[in-house]
């Protein structure tokens, strides 16, 4: 079959099975766009209000989906908007294939309008990228592009195709990727390795199970739990960990981190054995690297072997998938109980919640707290939404307070910490699960960073929640200053717009709540509204969020005021 590379293109993203597009226009990548007008019918095009808009939708899609994203955008700055996402994307191993177009091969290197080197721009941040020259390529690197992103540990992967790659003829032909020479995403599991970690498990007196979203990417939830119900072994979840097992689960014990939960903090230092899942033990989980498990053996199970004994030295490493890795260790292990131990967390729940937690929740003043209004949208949704957050207090508040039920339900940016992460992000999931409800918890501070995507979601009526946690600060930023800076709030305050003008603007529907009295039935509406509605909830000005261990320093060191 005699096709164009647009046509060629849009039939591989086909054969891949992709049913939803995020992307931006414009000269480069025009021809695409063009033959993916006869494809309408087969292909859902969202077209975001820019570039940063589409990858991080292209990422919420792929986090809720167990997709690959696809995401498209023309050449120069279209292509350099999505290196902020792509960045994302590689350090929270978001499988995604980003297509860019580019100026004519013969054009390479002049310095043509809207030219930039975004293979050497991007190569840093990608799990993979190549330039397409040629039409006779696409069906090829598409298929390897697709393979590259979903398999092992997950990335962005990124294609250049030349404005006359697109025009030019090709006999069309596509075979899906099965292997690539020299490529090898999942390791041969050693058995050995798990008997090991199987006897440390054990012998272990006072073990604790860290799950990180490796357990998400390789679908291990039942496994997981299945490990842990059977050793008796306490669970802590990392922030991109979250949802892969229930909150209420009688073995979780909380969240760990810089503002996670007091007990799976400081009993890390307590720890006879850990057993870290899927995680690559971020400084933000760490804290100082030197008094981190002192008194711990690590068992450390992680597919990408660049990631074991590069921070935390391990006694045994297993070099797998989280899910085959379980399978096998499962039936090595005897059944115990640590109910014990187990007793302790919930002695340090009790601690934290009287001196933090009870004062939140249930908070006496007229002042609106964030942790409250995380709280009741968590009971009235039974933890049972998709939540998404933006970056700052509010994405801290929610992790702790946000009780989650079901897996792949909290959608964040944690490595990279990018702020307009959450909207374009909320957007791109309710288009991946139209079924679930979709919670955009977002700052003051982040929202107006994608606000335009306001316009995406009118557009496209895409049903999602939207509640902006106002305090008319750099919420996280001034904390610190209050904490660390002597108070010296320097550019942290913020001046910011009528929220709700701006929503009426895009034609969704809003409200605003000053009052406390008024919070209850504000919320209520806000969940049950169909269609996308945005609440803005006008928080304490200057609240601090706790726990918190100070950077840099030892998780013993936790502080609760």
């Amino acid at each position: 079959m005699k096709v164009t590379g647009s046509e060629a293109l849009i039939k591989s993203l086909l054969e891949e099975g992709v049913d939803t597009i995020f992307g931006y226009p414009g000269g480069a990548i025009m021809p695409i766009y063009d033959a993916l007008y006869s494809y309408m019918d087969k292909v859902n095009h969202i077209l975001t209000r820019h570039e940063q808009g589409a990858i991080h939708a292209a990422q919420g899609f792929s986090r809720v989906s167990g997709k690959v994203g696809v995401c498209f955008a023309t050449s120069g700055p279209g292509a350099t908007n999505l290196i902020t996402g792509i960045a994302d994307a590689q350090i929270d191993s978001t499988p995604l294939v980003c297509i860019t177009g580019q100026v004519p091969s013969h054009l390479l290197g002049t310095d043509a309008f809207q030219e930039s080197d975004v293979i050497g721009i991007s190569m840093p941040v990608t799990k993979w990228n190549y330039q397409i020259t040629s039409s006779q390529e696409i069906p090829e690197i598409i298929s390897k592009a697709f393979y590259i992103a979903k398999s092992g540990r997950p990335g962005p992967v990124l294609i250049d195709i030349t404005k006359d790659a697109q025009f030019s003829d090709l006999n069309f032909k596509y075979k899906r990727c099965e292997k690539i020479r020299s490529y090898h995403p999942y390791p041969i599991l050693d058995e050995n390795k798990v008997s090991d970690a199987a006897e440390l498990i054990d012998k272990s007196k006072r073990p604790m199970i860290l799950v990180g979203q490796g357990v998400l990417l390789s679908n291990a939830e039942k496994e997981l739990i299945e490990f842990s119900e059977k050793s008796g072994i306490p669970m802590a979840s990392t922030l991109l960990g979250l949802s892969a097992v229930s909150c209420n689960h009688k073995n979780y014990v909380g969240y760990l981190g810089m503002h996670g939960n007091y007990g799976p903090n400081v009993k890390t230092n307590e720890c006879d054995l850990i057993i870290a899942i899927g995680m690559r033990f971020d400084d933000r989980v760490t804290g100082d690297t030197s008094k981190y498990a002192i008194n711990a053996k690590v068992i450390h199970i992680e597919i990408d072997p660049s990631e074991i004994d590069k921070i935390i030295k391990t006694e045994v490493a297993i070099n797998a998938d989280a899910k085959e890795a379980l399978i096998n260790l499962i039936p090595k292990i005897k059944k115990r109980s640590h109910e014990g131990w187990i007793n302790e967390f919930k002695e340090c729940d009790k601690l934290e919640y009287d001196k933090i937690i009870d004062k939140e929740i249930n908070n006496k003043e007229d002042k609106i707290l964030m942790a409250e209004v995380v709280n009741k949208i968590s009971n009235l949704t039974k933890g049972n939404a998709i939540v998404v957050t933006d970056v700052g207090q509010h994405q801290m508040v929610t992790s702790r307070y946000y009780k989650f039920n079901k897996p792949n339900s909290n959608i964040t940016s944690g490595g990279l910490g990018t702020m307009g992460f959450a909207l374009p992000a909320a957007l791109g999931s309710k288009i991946g699960k139209k079924s679930r409800e979709v919670i955009a918890i977002i700052g003051d501070g982040g929202i107006q960073m994608t606000i335009q995507e306001l316009a995406t979601i009118s557009q496209y009526k895409i049903g999602v929640k939207i509640l902006i946690l106002n305090n008319n600060f750099l919420g996280m930023v001034r904390q610190w200053q209050e904490l660390f800076f002597d108070n010296r709030y320097s550019f942290t305050e913020m001046e910011n717009p009528d929220f709700n003008v701006i929503s009426d603007g895009y034609r969704i529907k809003n409200n605003i709540v000053e009052r406390k009295k008024d919070l209850d039935d504000a919320i209520e509406e806000f969940i049950n509204f169909k269609g996308p509605y945005l609440l803005n909830v006008i928080v304490e000005k200057e609240e601090n969020v706790f726990p918190m261990v100070p950077s840099g320093e030892s998780v013993s060191n936790i502080r609760l005021e």
